[in-house]
């Protein structure tokens, strides 16, 4: 690829973020100066406000609701002026319009601040002004929703909007009564059951936090880091820079919260080696886009929707976190191994690694750093307790001290070894690096990332104050890192060190500000979903037309939410697909679930949406990372999204697995050795996925061998089937025994049981419910903190109440609702015993294909 073909596709890679993060257009002159101070007053104002500077200065304390209106006033801001309004409008100028678009939502926000205590005196009964303000508000979100995430979620708002005014008019089971004008105002703009709801305070508090903290480690260097790193320990590896790029974007896509980006961010890198390698143009496109849209699901920022799924279902983010991780593992594993095939069927070789050290130093020098990483967090992990123990209220001193020394000890180290190379890596890179040198030249990204997740994790702190601790960290660091090395090497270049540090803080400020414009003005749109569904009740309606034509059957239920989580996710951000989709879906997902006698857990029903949301980035013919993939390798972009969606499987395989089997969620795990065993079979399930789908194990599969294949997949993943067709999982017991039951369950356990409610629509169902059960005193005190009180009165027990909000009211239980029976594990043996004659029959087929190989072998020599 010549120089001039290069610098034109990173243009017009460049280009295709903006158009989807930041906003195509780039304006000069005043203007660009006044987007930039715009960006950079966002990221101060949300540093103070996730800061505890306000409460230790008792000065410029902002509670959420107010938050929320200056979060919203600044994405209004930079919406206009950096999202043309059509693809003929001006790149380099702000247009009039634009600017009187941007002030008028602006006003209509700033209102609700000026007259935030008037309003609230006053809840439900809008002035004149106050829905002449909302209809402005409403009408400049619906057109920053167009620009800055596309038609389709304006167009769904829209249609919201109408179902609102025009229920009296509809047929059958669309119709209700409808609402006024001034009613609408109040529940969309006025309060927060609307637009500055759940889902805008979320990105208000967290989101923007977390999106900074990732800017931050970009400019600092780290995702650079990151890739060359994968490179160093897979590239000599056959197919190794694509089993780089795999890694690399897992690790880059811990921090990003976009798949474009990611998939561009490592595309440029690795692309261009794996078609060196031997892989085609379009099956390097492809993985790469795979690579990058499965990096949202990577703890731990997953795209800013794990802050989304933790309000939504009502559990903390530490708990998203550990549902997330082993599907998350293997999805990134079954990828890996798919790469692994696809080399393996053209006999491809990996790059010769550039150390001449023997092969044996280099291992022993990588194991020596990996543990000493290990060893370092262990004694990190540990010492900090101790510390707590010895030092009390001084421990935080001592660690940041602790903390300094250790920052201070890798740029010593650092400093005495050349830096990467930052641009142009395929130019410089034929020989693999070694691994070794690789890894000590930016150890000290990981610190950040250490407090970020020991304050989320151990100190048990809020997901804005841990992300406020790090970003801190991280700010101190980018400040710091060039002037240091630059003064451990001798370099007299120390003040420009200085202001190359400030210019990069600057622009990371400024560069997450920019792509967080998309995702408020997602959330905020996505709010009037949400009010639309509480005020008209449409929530009901889904159901029953779900039910009707799935005609109860839970399988094509869920084929039939996968498919319009595909459909709504083609024309909009994960974020904002995740929202609509979890306000519209879910919740009937779980009410149906129940009536067909299956307790699903809602954080597996949210992860359900959120995994199929997301593939729509690779779903032709809108997927955007199949197109910016498509750009770097020089393919076909409908043909290399077409690869990744099969690539993507193995994705939708997941999500209908842990709806049946809630321990790869990490639910009901048991003891270390059951986890353990499900890990093991989870992965063997996952790569005998693969094999089937790919139709090769060692050598080409026979189709009875990939039809075996996939049996002994499902019942790695689902043991129990076979093992229910034999005895009952559970035993029945009276409903007199409720909550002696519920009090007798061990630490955290699963509490199931089946009762009479009715429908909305005053349809008497019965329906199977799970609660989580939490630590307690008795059986009443935790059945109260799932938000339920239990009455007994003769032989009926029923639920006298249901508090709003709780994990019982998630569930659909009220007060009123009887309790028929309780079901209890049956004793009987280990499901995953199972296990061992799907092993033998995978073994079958592993020797089958071994006697095939060894004539293929011997021929090719």
């Amino acid at each position: 690829m010549t120089d001039t073909h290069q610098t034109a596709t990173r243009e017009k890679l460049e280009a295709m973020v903006a158009e989807a993060d930041t906003g195509g257009r780039k304006p000069t002159g005043i203007s660009k100066t006044l987007i930039f101070s715009i960006a950079l007053a966002w990221a101060l104002f949300q540093l103070w406000y996730a800061s505890p500077l306000p409460y230790m200065l008792n000065f410029g304390v902002i509670n959420d609701g107010q938050a929320r209106i200056v979060h919203l006033s600044f994405a209004f801001l930079l919406v206009f002026t950096t999202f043309p309004a059509l693809t003929s409008s001006p790149r380099k100028r702000i247009p009039a319009y634009d600017w009187v678009l941007s002030l008028a939502g602006v006003m209509a926000a700033m209102y609700l601040l000026v007259n935030y205590d008037a309003i609230a005196l006053r809840p439900g009964l809008p002035t004149t002004t106050d829905v002449v303000i909302s209809v402005i508000g409403v009408l400049c979100l619906l057109e920053a929703a167009r620009r800055a995430v596309g038609p389709a979620l304006a167009a769904i708002a829209g249609i919201m909007l109408l179902y609102i005014f025009c229920g009296p008019w509809l047929p059958g089971l669309l119709a209700h009564k409808g609402a006024s004008l001034s009613r609408a105002a109040s529940q969309m703009w006025l309060t927060s059951e609307g637009i500055f709801g759940v889902a805008l305070g979320v990105s208000t508090s967290v989101v923007f936090l977390f999106v900074l903290f990732g800017s931050l480690l970009e400019r600092a260097g780290a995702g650079n880091y990151f890739i060359q790193l994968a490179f160093a320990m897979l590239g000599t590896y056959r197919g190794g820079p694509a089993k780089a790029g795999v890694v690399a974007s897992g690790l880059t896509g811990m921090i990003s919260g976009s798949s474009i980006a990611n998939t561009v961010t490592t595309g440029t890198f690795t692309i261009p080696l794996m078609k060196r390698v031997g892989y085609t143009p379009v099956k390097a496109g492809a993985i790469e886009a795979a690579a990058g849209v499965n990096g949202q699901l990577m703890p731990p920022v997953m795209g800013a929707a794990a802050f989304l799924i933790a309000e939504y279902v009502g559990i903390t983010y530490a708990e998203v976190v550990k549902h997330a991780f082993l599907p998350a593992f293997l999805t990134y594993g079954a990828l890996f191994y798919i790469v692994d095939i696809e080399a393996a069927k053209a006999h491809m070789r990996g790059l010769p690694r550039s150390s001449t050290a023997p092969i044996h130093h280099s291992v022993l020098r990588a194991l020596m750093t990996i543990c000493g990483i290990i060893i370092l967090s262990g004694v990190v992990y540990y010492g900090i307790g101790w510390t707590k123990t010895a030092f009390g209220e001084a421990a935080s001193w001592v660690l940041g001290v602790a903390l300094l020394a250790a920052y201070l000890g890798l740029l010593r180290a650092k400093s005495r070894h050349p830096d990467l190379p930052a641009d142009d890596l395929t130019k410089d890179i034929i020989k693999v690096p070694d691994f070794f040198d690789t890894a000590r030249t930016g150890l000290h990204y990981l610190l950040p990332v250490v407090v970020l997740i020991w304050c989320l994790m151990v100190e048990e702190m809020s997901p804005g104050l841990s992300a406020f601790w790090g970003t801190a960290f991280l700010i101190f660091i980018i400040l710091t890192q060039r002037p240091l090395v630059a003064a451990f090497r001798g370099e007299q270049a120390f003040a420009q060190r200085v202001r190359e540090g400030f210019d990069d803080l600057i622009e990371a400020f400024q560069g997450a500000s920019r792509n967080m414009t998309s995702v408020g003005i997602a959330t905020a749109t996505a709010g009037i979903i949400v009010g639309t569904v509480s005020l008209t009740g449409i929530g009901l309606v889904m159901t029953e037309i779900v039910e009707a034509v799935s005609g109860g059957n839970l399988i094509i239920m869920l084929l039939m939410t996968g498919v319009i989580c595909l459909v709504l996710g083609m024309g909009m951000p994960t974020t904002a697909s995740y929202v609509v989709v979890a306000t519209l879906m879910a919740p009937v997902l779980v009410e149906l679930a129940a009536q067909n006698d299956l307790a699903v857990p809602l954080i597996a029903v949210h992860m359900f949406v959120f995994y199929f949301g997301l593939m729509a980035d690779v779903t032709p013919p809108v997927g955007l990372a199949a197109y910016a993939a498509a750009a770097i390798s020089g393919a076909d972009p409908v043909k290399t999204g077409i690869q990744a969606f099969k690539y993507e499987i193995r994705t939708a395989l997941l999500p209908f697995i842990f709806i049946f089997n809630t321990e790869l969620l990490m639910i009901d795990i048991g003891s270390i050795s059951n986890f353990l065993v499900v890990v093991v079979c989870s992965v063997i399930a996952m790569g005998c996925f693969v094999a089937a789908t790919q139709n090769w194990l060692l050598i080409k599969s026979r189709w009875y061998e990939s039809v075996l294949l996939l049996l002994v997949c499902f019942t790695l993943f689902r043991p129990g089937f076979w093992l229910d067709q034999i005895q009952p999982p559970f035993e029945q017991r009276p409903a007199s025994e409720f909550v002696s039951i519920a009090g007798g369950l061990p630490g955290e356990s699963t509490l199931r049981f089946r009762v009479k409610s009715q429908t909305r629509a005053g349809d008497d169902v019965e329906k199977l419910v799970r609660l989580t059960l939490r630590p307690g005193v008795n059986g009443a005190e935790r059945l109260r903190e799932t938000g339920i009180v239990i009455s007994t009165l003769g032989t009926a027990t029923t639920i006298q109440t249901s508090r709003f909000g709780s994990q019982a009211a998630k569930y659909g239980l009220a007060a009123g609702d009887e309790i028929t029976t309780v079901l209890v594990p049956a004793q009987r043996m280990n499901r995953y015993w199972l296990a061992i004659p799907a092993l033998l029959v995978l073994a079958g087929v592993v020797l089958l294909q071994l006697r095939r190989r060894k004539p293929a072998h011997a021929k090719a020599a």
